[in-house]
């Protein structure tokens, strides 16, 4: 693809204690396209999304944010600068309400609070029905429309989302799917892991496969989804 790359990550090695999770790993995120990372669980992807969000440091490699290695950032530069994560599990916090979770993600860029909200709102109509709702009380798809909500309240400028479908019905998966492509055809680019392949790699424009820590393939999604081997490991074809 000929857009330019927001993100890039360069041969970033990283793991828990003595286990290594991630080994010498690149890929890159060009500004304004869905990038898929695709794999089975445990390959890694969770890793990687925490890795580049700041909550995990690497032991080797760098990382490359809008043209400005961010690296050693910690998170709250990172979300600042315009990169933010819908961490896996939706991780809402429980005992607050709708909006008082909304305005948590929006520390980042309080000056545009209030459009922003209404934006969230705009895309996802059932939170503005249970604004004052405690977070807890929610249905597991209504979470996850709060997480990825929460995300958007950093105006970031990539977003990332850790396994945003995990849990859900079908109908609510496909919303969820819908809101990614609304997204960044409004502009926003998007990191999105996923196990849910046949349906990540549709709405993509360009595709990973991590398999052990490693990229096993890459290139336009396109490409992947008529991959003899992708579609006979991942697809059921």
């Amino acid at each position: 693809m000929s857009a330019q790359p927001l993100l890039a990550v360069d041969g970033i090695t990283a793991g828990y204690g003595a286990v290594t999770i991630l080994r010498a790993l690149s890929l890159v995120v060009p500004e304004g396209t869905i990038t898929a990372l695709v794999g089975a669980n445990g390959a890694g992807k969770t890793t990687l999304m925490r890795v580049i969000a700041g909550l995990l440091a690497p032991s080797a490699g760098a990382i490359r944010f809008a043209g400005k290695d961010v690296t050693q950032a910690p998170t709250h530069r990172r979300v600042a600068a315009g990169l933010a994560l819908v961490p896996e599990g939706r991780q809402v916090f429980p005992y607050l309400s709708v909006a008082e979770n909304l305005r948590l993600g929006a520390w980042a860029a309080r000056k545009e609070e209030a459009a922003t909200t209404s934006r969230v709102y705009g895309l996802f109509p059932r939170l503005d029905e249970r604004r004052a709702q405690a977070a807890g009380s929610l249905s597991g798809g209504e979470q996850q429309m709060l997480a990825v909500g929460r995300g958007l309240m950093a105006k970031p400028r990539l977003l990332l989302l850790d396994e945003p479908t995990l849990g859900l019905a079908p109908q609510m998966a496909r919303m969820i799917f819908d809101t990614v492509q609304r997204l960044r055809d409004d502009g926003m680019t998007i990191l999105i892991a996923e196990q849910d392949v046949r349906t990540t790699l549709a709405i993509a424009d360009g595709a990973y496969v991590i398999e052990n820590g490693r990229i096993k393939k890459e290139g336009t999604a396109a490409t992947l989804r008529d991959d003899p081997e992708i579609r006979s490991a991942y697809l059921g074809l």
